[in-house]
């Protein structure tokens, strides 16, 4: 759809508009934010208005800490309380989960009834489906991709839509930029939400809201709302922000310069960093630097990931060492810095990213320490997220001659496309309705599909631009934070006077060689830590498994240890090819063997191991007998040979919950092994650790079996 759109910027509405709404909400949004003062910024209640009295499509692009959010939840409850047309419940449309939770959260703060379905809540789904049938939901945030779950379309979706029922109420799509091309977020997912907005009422009111959208974005996703939208525009200029540009260096210097220098940064803060293994690595630097802060990646378990937000929030740690995973909607107000170790592809994404820090204080230090490696890293993401034409095809192939729905492991070794990039080139595909996702896997849908390579080669380009754009960022040609607003096309940017440009460098540029060679040993070393499960998934119950809270420390595996991770450098390479899909199932060859006996050594654990217990492994049994065969001799430890299973333990692709279920009870302890273990400290070995909750289950019956402690060791850490 396209056509003119209406625009409000800070300007009152010539509307008049009905007092008693204007009262209700303000109502409401007192209670929201728990301010018996509280009043609407500029454009908060026009765009409510419009809403609710007129039935609009509205596009919101504030700044982070305006109050996006405040508008649609008002909204939503003056929608269920009869204001305007009498409808149903709001849906919002929301990328991340951290951003779920603290919407539901603010949801409950304002009489609204809000619950979500995700990933991580699985074992909920049936509880807030019967609420929502059941007319008790105000509000349900999904994730964009649940749009393409077919037991979501069928269950969910068909019951917000129907028109027999009392309907959708709203639908909001938070961080809209998604929707657009040219946003510097483009997610695949996202272009189904225009192709569902198509498909509803025009009176339907539907929000659009988001931070970081410059006028080609604005325009764009104001047309795939429809004729009409209204857009209500501010500044964008943070003030309370200081930025500054460190010059360019290595990952070493980078991270040594960090673990020196982070207690200059007041309060507690966020570092962010490319990728998962720098997050990691410099976490690790950090902690062994006697910081305490925790990594936060897409890695990060659900359950740790509300732990970890909450910990940040409450001032528990120093630091959150974060990858994108931790961005939209992360909510905390006097969050005093943000750090990054390598600038992102776009000067937008990393407005977005810093908006993070000082929404709710007048002072808050950001500072980018770009790297030497950053421009490779752009490429790859950039080249990674663009389909390519002979693997769609392929991949049209195998769907269009199988028998039967292909799962991803199914398709996986047919087309010759490594995981992550078949899954997200089944997104596209499926966007594109050439395939669709049902139950059991995916189908060919036989609409024909042809590589649009017009766009791809504008959507390549203007990538290539916002790269461009990160370099002059850094440049500091003119005041950052002038740039930043510039680059969103503010026509209320504006000189801050306080960036390193316009008032001169505020950081301590000093680093010791202890420092960087501290960080050089592990950004180069082997020996990757692996984290012990704390606590089990929520909602175990509903599905059978009496498991819940804490795990009790008697029946937890301790720390462990991997050599590498598949997405290391070095070490990691040689192992991923080594462990690769369909490579023979061998001994260990004597450098990786020398690289085990490294770890083993280095491994500062309270009491060293007696025993090795070899982890079932279908896969590759000869590979994992010869490991624990080899350390137990190398070790003069006892080899007290594999476990084995009772049961087919399932897919490991699934959720904690449903993985946790698999496992439950799928482990057997022999009589032998048993014996064995009785008082000892255990090596528990496998090839390789990825979601954790093998060897948490594992472990714990090797505990119950009368283990003193349990220490996981593997080859190879997943991710």
């Amino acid at each position: 759809m396209s056509g003119p759109c209406s625009r409000v910027d800070h300007m009152p509405s010539e509307n008049p508009f009905d007092d008693r709404l204007r009262v209700r909400a303000t109502e409401i949004l007192r209670e929201l934010t728990g301010h018996p003062e509280a009043s609407f910024r500029d454009g908060q209640f026009d765009a409510i208005a419009a809403l609710v009295n007129d039935d609009k499509r509205v596009l919101v692009v504030q700044r982070t800490g305006w109050g996006k959010s405040a508008v649609y939840f008002v909204a939503a409850r003056l929608i269920r309380e009869g204001y305007g047309a009498e409808r149903g419940p709001t849906l919002i449309i929301s990328p991340l989960l951290a951003l779920m939770r603290d919407q539901v959260a603010a949801a409950e703060r304002a009489g609204v009834h809000a619950a979500t379905i995700n990933s991580s809540n699985a074992t909920e789904w049936d509880s807030v489906l019967d609420s929502l049938t059941g007319g008790d939901l105000d509000v349900l945030l999904i994730s964009p991709e649940r749009l393409t779950n077919p037991k979501f379309r069928t269950n969910v979706l068909d019951v917000l839509l129907d028109p027999s029922r009392a309907g959708v109420g709203m639908i909001v799509v938070d961080e809209a930029h998604c929707i657009s091309d040219w946003g510097h977020d483009f997610r695949p997912d996202y272009r189904r939400i225009g192709a569902l907005l198509d498909g509803l009422p025009a009176d339907l009111p539907v929000l659009a809201t988001t931070a970081t959208a410059n006028t080609r974005v604005v325009t764009d996703v104001a047309a795939q709302l429809g004729d009409n939208t209204m857009v209500v525009r501010g500044a964008l200029s943070r003030d309370s922000l200081r930025l500054g540009v460190a010059p360019t260096a290595s990952a070493e210097h980078r991270i040594g310069w960090l673990t020196q220098h982070l207690g200059d940064f007041q309060g507690s803060g966020i570092v962010y960093a490319l990728t998962v293994s720098a997050a990691e690595d410099t976490t690790r630097a950090l902690s062994e630097a006697g910081w305490n802060v925790a990594s936060y990646t897409g890695r990060t378990d659900a359950e740790d990931r509300a732990r970890l937000e909450q910990s940040l929030k409450d001032n528990d740690i120093k630091a959150l060492v974060a990858t994108s995973a931790l961005g939209m909607g992360f909510d905390k107000p006097d969050l005093g810095f943000v750090v990054h170790l390598g600038a992102p592809s776009s000067a937008v994404a990393y407005y977005q990213q810093v908006g993070r820090a000082g929404r709710a204080t007048d002072n808050a230090d950001v500072l980018l320490l770009p790297g030497t490696e950053d421009a490779n890293i752009w490429e790859y993401f950039a080249t990674a997220s663009m389909p390519d034409e002979d693997e769609a095809q392929a991949v049209l192939s195998a769907l269009s001659e199988a028998d039967a729905p292909l799962s991803v492991p199914a398709l996986e070794p047919l087309v010759g496309v490594k995981r992550s990039r078949l899954e997200l080139l089944l997104k596209t595909l499926q966007v594109d309705g050439a395939v669709d996702r049902v139950q059991g896997g995916f189908i060919s849908t036989g609409v024909p599909w042809s590589y649009d390579a017009e766009r791809y080669a504008a959507v390549a380009e203007a990538r290539r631009r916002e790269a461009d754009a990160m370099l002059e960022y850094e440049a500091g040609h003119r005041c950052r934070m002038r740039f930043l607003a510039e680059t969103l096309d503010d026509p209320h940017a504006h000189d801050c006077g306080r960036c390193d440009v316009c008032a001169g460098q505020w950081w301590e540029s000093g680093v010791d060689d202890s420092s960087t060679s501290g960080a050089r040993r592990i950004l180069s070393g082997i020996g990757v830590p692996v984290e012990p499960r704390g606590q089990w998934p929520s909602g175990m119950a509903t599905i059978g498994v009496p498991l819940k809270g804490k795990i009790p420390v008697d029946e937890r595996v301790s720390a462990g240890r991997a050599v590498a991770r598949f997405t290391d450098l070095g070490p990691g390479q040689v192992l991923r090819s080594f462990l690769a899909d369909g490579a023979q199932d061998a001994p260990v060859p004597k450098n990786i063997a020398d690289w085990c006996i490294t770890v083993l050594k280095e491994w500062e654990w309270e009491e060293r191991p007696t025993v090795v217990v070899g982890m079932p492994n279908t896969t590759r049994p000869v590979t994992c007998a010869d490991l624990s065969r080899g350390l137990a001799q190398i070790g003069r430890m006892t080899d007290a040979g594999p476990l084995s299973y009772t049961r087919d333990p399932g897919s490991p692709d699934v959720n904690s919950a449903y993985r946790v279920q698999n496992l439950h009870g799928a482990f057997n302890v022999d009589p032998a092994t048993a014996e064995a273990v009785d008082g000892q400290v255990v090596l528990l070995v496998d090839t390789e650790i990825g979601s954790r909750w093998a060897m948490t289950l594992a472990g714990r019956e090797l505990r119950k079996a009368g283990a003193r402690a349990v220490l996981p060791f593997a080859l190879a850490l997943r991710g």
